[in-house]
């Protein structure tokens, strides 16, 4: 899969701790991709449409970039269907 590009991206690598949990509110079908943290609450913005789970595996994608890990140490914990989505990063 390749990587979404994003217009904002912000830095999230002070959350970036084994087994973490990070909350997100998600917007598909948006008119770009990016990432935006406002305050405690961390904006997820994709153009992907929300069909067949492909805008939560670009959301997946693009919070493990602006955290600078892999995206395979996150996974999605809770919100499969639902705006506000739970990932958790992966135990080293």
């Amino acid at each position: 899969m390749a990587k979404p590009k994003a217009r904002a991206l912000a830095d999230l690598s002070d959350l970036a701790q084994p087994g973490a949990e990070i909350t997100v509110r998600v917007t598909p079908k948006a008119a770009y991709n990016a990432v935006l943290r406002q305050g405690d609450v961390i904006k997820v913005m994709v153009t992907t449409v929300p069909e067949g789970g492909k805008a939560t595996a670009d959301v997946a994608a693009l919070l493990a970039r602006a955290l600078g890990i892999a995206p395979s140490q996150i996974t999605l914990r809770r919100g499969a269907t639902s705006r506000d989505k739970t990932f958790v990063l992966k135990e080293q």
